[in-house]
């Protein structure tokens, strides 16, 4: 009870002699910095919204525009061509100023209008310079004069030092295809999926949609493009992940993995210290907006920001009919699982943030704490893990009063979640490459309840010093987390780093208040709830076959030399191992980003083409090296076009997806819609790019980098893929399916991408410069850390 007294800023007591008043100074001067500290962020956020506001301008050009104007009436001229003694006339002053302050009332005015027509102007020029997106589709390392003097003018009207969100509203709104577009690109996409009596009749349906009912749904969508700030967002996040009544588990959440081969200390209490620490730093960077904003490598071209604003104190929210998520300012602490308990563990201290050392300290007494859980308690979070109407229904029921709803709120609303695993995971053991696999499957589904599987990002540390991270989609996309998890990495090891005895650097301050534990009481009921909900998620895990692995045979380094772009070359190699474990070719989903347009999140690109089937069949049935050369370049030039026209508006699925929502809006059924959206993605794929290679020395110290991450089957017959180019020499792909397919081997499909990787490499080989007699002899350059 020595937290709950430490909370109360002061106590009373009736005696004989009158009322006894003591007050708790300690309370109360944590009450007074932690408003201290409230109104420094609120300033903080005043400050960077003017800043934003008046972006690609800054606050102090206001001061030169009025100089500017004052100085030229001081010329005896008028720059206002008489607008500034209009306003003289109109101003509601009193009689008693005289007509020089009045005057210069009036010229403060005009130049604060003029000034802010000024950055309107800007603004609405670099939204058109934007909207161009001609350069993406021009070859790479030949630039047109017309886009040299677009990149100038970006640079122009970009302004100087932005903010994370300074380009938010110069971002221009994703473009709504035309109807015959879109039908026409899908019906290429499919043509080699199908026979002639099925594509034939799908070529009808198309038909009588566009020239019909199509064109009803496009004005629609049209009048919401023009009142939203993108038509498709909103929905997507909706029906695509918050209705969906299925686990989350597995079937929506990822994850994403710690370095590969070096563990930065064997602590498991020292490496949470460091990287909790990490990530409130991130959030000190992002709430101070002081993150430079994401742009397309290599350009100045920025990316929408929008998704960084839920990235902590956020919670998917389990609901009936559609789950909510719902995000609270920031929160001092995390909540951590270990052992069956649940902890509240402060980060702040006296206005704070706790030094890494001081966070190792207060994990250590939460591993060392001997409490049992209470009843119910241990196995709660499988609730999470399960279906998301039980879930509802149990927390509308048990948790929506008393100290249930409590310690809900308390970890709903933490600024994340953090798992104290007593297992070891990571590549080590007799057979590294099956303990990497059970790694994988560890940070996708755990033991199924020691995650918070709704919260927005939970992080796992392992027993032997190994983390790794698992994530709610429907907030944000991968690159967002992705890039959080770059900088925490980094920070912790390069930053922060280690004692020589693999403890957390700096000083303990020892009157720390314990980490306080969560109380629950849970009814027999709600137990009975709980096991139902394990019972259906371990189902749901146990069927997850899982297979891991570094591809170091080469990278990119040697696919450039073949002049190919390294995401069509694997993306062909994926189409090349599916043929040939399953015989056929299946409709195959790609992620790209909308990220150039505001409020953007992902499009599809359709990687199985009728350029890729024909190069798979050529090279399968014994075509000449010269033939499949040519077809497979054809293939990869085609990828490329599709991935660039999903990046820039002009994508497939979303434009039918949201064709389909109108319709069901309307109460009218299309077959054309209906047989589109039906359609299984068997092949579901996805590239985590390393966002920030300058945190990492991928030269010296290759091994100091994340392995990636994944993602559970999409389809119950299918496979999901995640890979990642990292730097020259390494590919790491992550495999699913489910073991109760017959037709799935995720080891089976391993091997085949490997075999295929070497296939076209060797098939490109001809093109490969022979290296020259420096890049022969010159020897490996590697430094200690």
């Amino acid at each position: 009870m020595a937290e709950a007294h430490q909370a109360v800023a002061f106590q009373f007591t009736v005696t004989p002699e009158g009322i006894d008043v003591r007050l708790s100074h300690q309370a109360l001067t944590e009450i007074y910095l932690s408003g201290v500290r409230s109104w420094k962020k609120r300033l903080i956020r005043l400050k960077n919204s003017v800043i934003t506001g008046v972006y690609p301008a800054s606050p102090s050009s206001w001061l030169f525009v009025v100089i500017a104007i004052l100085a030229t009436m001081y010329t005896r001229s008028d720059p206002s061509m008489g607008l500034i003694a209009k306003i003289q006339e109109h101003l509601p002053v009193s009689q008693s100023m005289s007509s020089q302050c009045q005057a210069l009332l009036s010229a403060v005015l005009f130049s604060t209008m003029l000034w802010l027509l000024l950055i309107f102007t800007m603004r609405l020029c670099l939204k058109q310079l934007l909207s161009y997106h001609r350069w993406i589709f021009e070859q790479h390392g030949k630039m047109s004069n017309t886009t040299k003097v677009w990149v100038a003018l970006v640079r122009i009207f970009s302004g100087r030092k932005p903010l994370l969100y300074s380009y938010q509203g110069s971002l221009p709104n994703l473009p709504v295809p035309a109807i015959k577009d879109t039908v026409k690109r899908y019906l290429e996409s499919v043509r080699s999926l199908m026979d002639d009596t099925q594509y034939e009749r799908m070529t009808n349906l198309a038909a009588e949609f566009e020239s019909s009912l199509g064109n009803r749904l496009q004005w629609y969508l049209k009048l919401k493009a023009l009142w939203a700030a993108n038509y498709v967002s909103d929905w997507w996040e909706e029906y695509v992940y918050l209705r969906g009544r299925s686990p989350i588990m597995v079937n929506s959440n990822y994850y994403g993995m710690d370095f590969l081969y070096v563990t930065p200390t064997p602590i498991q209490a020292a490496r949470a210290g460091n990287s909790i620490h990490a990530f409130f730093l991130y959030r000190r960077k992002l709430n101070r907006e002081e993150i430079k904003p994401s742009r397309i490598p290599g350009t100045v071209i920025p990316l929408c920001a929008a998704q960084c604003e839920r990235i902590f104190s956020t919670t998917r929210t389990p609901g009936e009919e559609t789950d909510s998520v719902q995000h609270w300012q920031d929160s001092d602490y995390v909540a951590v699982y270990h052992r069956g308990r649940y902890f509240r563990l402060w980060v702040y201290q006296a206005g704070r943030l706790l030094s890494p050392r001081e966070i190792e300290f207060q994990i250590q007494r939460i591993l060392d704490d001997p409490a049992p859980p209470a009843k119910g308690e241990a196995k709660l979070g499988a609730l999470t893990a399960g279906d998301r109407i039980p879930w509802a229904k149990a927390r509308a029921e048990y948790f929506s009063s008393g100290v249930n709803k409590r310690s809900l709120d308390c970890i709903e609303k933490a600024a994340f979640f953090v798992t104290l695993d007593d297992d070891e995971q990571g590549m080590m053991g007799d057979d590294p490459a099956a303990s990497l696999d059970c790694y994988a499957k560890s940070l996708l589904h755990g033991k199924c309840y020691d995650r918070w599987f709704d919260k927005s990002f939970s992080v796992v540390y392992y027993k032997n010093g190994k983390n790794g991270i698992n994530a709610e989609h429907s907030w944000a996309d991968a690159p967002v987390l992705s890039h959080l998890w770059e900088y925490t990495l980094a920070t912790d090891c390069f930053q922060l780093g280690y004692n020589a005895e693999g403890h957390c650097k700096g000083e303990v301050d020892s009157s720390l208040p314990r980490p306080q534990k969560l109380n629950w009481e849970i009814p027999p009921e709600c137990e009975e709830q709980i096991s139902q909900s394990l019972a259906v998620a371990q189902a749901l895990a146990d069927d997850v076959d899982f297979h891991v692995f570094a591809f170091r045979d080469f990278g990119k380094g040697k696919v450039k030399k073949c002049r190919v772009s390294p995401d069509a070359f694997i993306q062909m190699a994926l189409q090349l191992a599916y043929y040939r474990d399953r015989g056929t070719f299946c409709l195959t989903y790609e992620s790209s980003m909308t990220r150039l347009f505001r409020e953007g999140r992902t499009e599809t690109v359709r990687s199985c083409s009728n350029e890729s089937c024909a190069f798979v069949r050529a090279l399968e049935g014994g075509e000449a090296a010269d033939v499949c050369r040519r077809l497979f370049r054809s293939a990869s030039e085609k990828h490329q076009l599709l991935y660039r026209m999903a990046m820039t508006g002009g994508g497939i699925d979303r434009h039918l997806f949201c064709l389909y929502l109108v319709s069901k809006y309307l109460g009218v059924e299309s077959p054309f819609l209906k047989e589109v959206l039906s359609e299984p993605w068997r092949l579901s794929t996805s590239q985590t790019a390393v966002q920030q290679m300058e945190l990492f020395d991928m030269v010296n110290h290759p091994e100091y980098v994340s392995c990636g991450g994944g993602f559970g089957p999409v389809a119950d017959d299918g496979y999901g893929v995640a890979y990642s180019v990292l730097g020259e020499d390494v590919i790491n792909f992550h495999i699913s399916c489910k073991h109760s397919c017959p037709d799935t081997d995720a080891h089976k499909f391993g091997a085949q991408i490997r075999k295929a990787l070497h296939d076209l490499l060797q098939l490109l080989s001809p093109y490969q410069k022979e290296p020259t007699r420096t890049e022969k002899t010159r020897p490996e350059v590697k430094k200690d850390l």
